[in-house]
């Protein structure tokens, strides 16, 4: 009879495919009362970068809050669903189920 020792568990691999995530996000102008939709690997940096006025079409309704986001594993599944936000149908849904119009 052969025993085997088993493997010493491995977070290291197990971490691997949540150490990138991609955001998509939507912010909302407290001045101009309007919604932004975006993607993003750096929520935050971008965040800051709206804020500071470094994005053409977001500087002129400066400050922007983040109103909701949601992570997903790859880039293409951010950006397909920020498309999807950008239609009328994608807009419909997010009034009514992400933000709070209310709220904000």
């Amino acid at each position: 009879m052969v025993r085997l020792q088993a493997p010493q568990p491995s977070f290291a691999k197990a971490s691997d495919g949540f150490a990138k995530m991609f955001y998509t996000y939507i912010l909302y102008s407290s001045k101009s009362h309007i919604y932004y939709y975006g993607y993003s690997a750096d929520l935050k940096a971008r965040l800051e970068s709206h804020n500071k006025g470094l994005n053409f079409a977001t500087k002129p309704h400066v400050p922007w809050v983040l109103a909701w986001y949601c992570a997903f594993p790859t880039e293409q599944q951010a950006e397909d669903f920020e498309l999807y936000l950008k239609s009328g149908s994608g807009k419909a849904f997010a009034y009514k189920r992400l933000v709070n119009l209310k709220a904000l």
